[in-house]
């Protein structure tokens, strides 16, 4: 159940209340990414009470292939296996099928692809992927979709759009005609593709409609194409979505994208970027981002910022940060990672409060040109 609390109205950006049977979610939320039961580098206790993490996303396609459905079931699904009792998101595995696996086979069935771990052959249909969503025992199921590449030409585009329309259609079904396995309630989102092409995004986001989702996923975005366009396609298709449903724009992005996107109507987020970057030794802060691995690090002798919650902000030198990157110690990629997650999940506070006074509107633009600089 999606509970809209208030429209800003010089933008479009909104804040609400998505409660689940784990917790209530506060929007605008940044979703950290645990693909494989775990954000790389983090813990549970430091997601949950320092960075504060209200929702994190797993991945149905890496769970499938391991663990696996039988252990999975076993363990009483992804939240006792994994030691995390607030809400889960489980993507469908349809975007790794199609950018992980060399060879994969699209049909009405479904999609036939080869594991990247073993070679090994195996079948994701609308309906199976509800059936391993139900073990999981995630809050937020998404259907299975093809996710088209950037560039493609228009037939491509509606052809793969019509064919998740009609997995759409059947995994609909088979979440309606089966029922949770662990004792709470879960939902179900559904993805809105169309490419780039304004018809198409309209004509999908009609018919995601009206199967009555719980929620609704812009997809097929952030795949390639520019930024600018991505913005006028969101910004496009947040007006052909209902309003008491929450907007889920799926694997963006940088603290700047974020802050242009709620503007657009967004609700949701997810991206690896955060910890990704962290492992690489980029830090995303108020002031701009940190390549820690720079040589003008060498020898900053205090710490970055302070005034701001996190370790590597208050009580280590960052000459000390730098010299554990250039030592590949592991350390390193602890604090940064649980900092950079601190600090969106610390934006969409901002944002949430910002919206919530009337002010998004003057200072999200300000705000995107300080995160976007470099220091």
């Amino acid at each position: 159940m999606f509970h809209l609390r208030k429209k800003e109205g010089k933008t479009k950006a909104r804040t609400g209340i998505l409660k689940t049977d784990h917790g209530e979610i506060e929007t605008p939320i940044f979703m950290p990414v645990g693909t494989l039961g775990t954000v790389k580098a983090v813990n549970q206790d430091d997601l949950a009470d320092r960075i504060k993490a209200q929702i994190i996303l797993g991945n149905t396609y890496h769970l499938y292939l391991r663990p696996g459905n039988e252990i999975m079931k076993a363990a009483g699904g992804l939240h006792k296996f994994m030691g995390w009792d607030k809400p889960i998101l489980t993507d469908s595995g349809g975007y790794q099928i199609f950018s992980l696996s060399d060879i994969r086979n699209l049909s009405e069935r479904g999609a036939t692809f080869q594991s990247h771990i073993d070679g090994s052959s195996h079948l994701f249909t609308p309906e199976n992927v509800v059936d391993t969503q139900r073990i999981l025992g995630s809050d937020i199921l998404m259907i299975l979709d093809e996710c088209p590449p950037w560039p493609a030409d228009y037939e491509y585009v509606k052809k793969s759009m019509n064919l998740t329309h009609r997995w759409a259609t059947r995994g609909r079904d088979q979440f309606v005609n089966s029922k949770p396995l662990y004792g709470h309630d879960q939902q179900q989102f559904g993805i809105v593709q169309g490419g780039t092409f304004k018809d198409l995004r309209k004509e999908s986001s009609e018919f995601l409609c009206s199967l009555d989702f719980e929620g609704i996923a812009i997809g097929g975005l952030s795949v390639g194409e520019p930024t600018g366009i991505m913005y006028e396609i969101t910004d496009f298709n947040t007006d052909l979505l209902p309003e008491d449903k929450p907007r889920y724009l799926m694997g963006v992005g940088t603290p700047g994208n974020l802050l242009q996107c709620v503007a657009l109507g967004v609700d949701m987020f997810d991206c690896v970027m955060p910890t990704r970057n962290a492992r690489n030794g980029m830090l995303f802060t108020r002031n701009g981002i940190i390549n820690i691995r720079n040589a003008k690090w060498k020898h900053h002798h205090k710490p970055l910022d302070p005034e701001f919650p996190t370790e590597v902000c208050q009580r280590y030198y960052m000459s000390y940060i730098h010299h554990l990157f250039r030592t590949n110690e592991i350390l390193g990629l602890e604090l940064t990672s649980k900092h950079n997650l601190t600090f969106y999940l610390w934006l969409m506070e901002q944002v949430r409060e910002k919206i919530m006074d009337g002010t998004y509107h003057r200072w999200y633009p300000t705000m995107i040109e300080a995160v976007e600089s470099r220091i």
